[in-house]
């Protein structure tokens, strides 16, 4: 895999960046979030390790920049801020695992390549086609085609379906359409969801929730075929 270290302590950097070419993986090093932040936004990566803390912009600030254009990469965040809040708010700022300092390599080592595992999952699905059972998205024409008509959707919409398609056969919970679709680091506590879901049935004719099914309490799946 090709990762990307963004971490300003230089001895971390240098262990964690000797660790992960042992482990045979081809790693590039940021010590600043300016540059961290360049780097993935202009080079490909299988994973990123972010620390939390650094010097010219955050880590945080790095992984909303990198979600708010559609960059899934996975992101395994570093920090010596370790309480739950601390934790929950790395992760509902787009991070996908978040790792206590100090932290033991072996441990940073299977993160990074469970993480590696589920980006390749992710990437394979961001085609400019994307297809589920009757379903087809042509994300550069930017239409939708159910059985073969074509469906006119608003921008919020089509968002919206592209993201459920990209995770077909995976549970997407309400806090990852908020974060993904609609920008929200918290629940609003509104129906904005459910009409948009609503709506979107509605135009793909999907009468009985076949094709966007809910999962009571959890969220909502669209199945590779239905």
């Amino acid at each position: 895999m090709r990762i990307l270290v963004i971490e300003d302590d230089q001895k971390i950097r240098a262990y964690i960046e000797k660790g992960l070419t042992e482990a045979g993986h081809i790693v590039d090093v940021a010590s600043d979030g300016e540059t961290g932040l360049h780097l993935a936004v202009h080079e490909k990566y299988d994973v990123l390790v972010v620390d939390r803390m650094l010097p010219k912009v955050d880590g945080l600030f790095i992984i909303r920049e990198l979600r708010g254009t559609g960059n899934l990469t996975g992101v395994l965040i570093l920090s010596s801020l370790g309480d739950v809040d601390d934790r929950v708010t790395g992760l509902r700022s787009g991070g996908d695992d978040y790792l206590v300092k100090p932290f033991a390599f072996v441990e940073l080592l299977a993160r990074v390549e469970a993480l590696g595992k589920r980006s390749a999952r992710v990437q394979s699905q961001q085609g400019t086609v994307l297809k589920a059972g009757g379903l087809e998205m042509d994300l550069l024409a930017r239409k939708v085609h159910a059985d073969g008509k074509l469906v006119e959707l608003q921008a919020r919409e089509f968002k919206l379906l592209e993201y459920l398609m990209r995770f077909k056969g995976q549970l997407v919970t309400r806090t990852m359409l908020l974060e993904a679709v609609w920008d929200y680091h918290f629940d609003p506590q509104t129906s904005v969801i459910d009409v948009h879901i609503s709506r979107l049935r509605k135009k793909l004719g999907d009468k009985n929730n076949t094709i966007i099914k809910t999962v009571r309490g959890a969220g909502y799946i669209v199945e590779d075929s239905f």
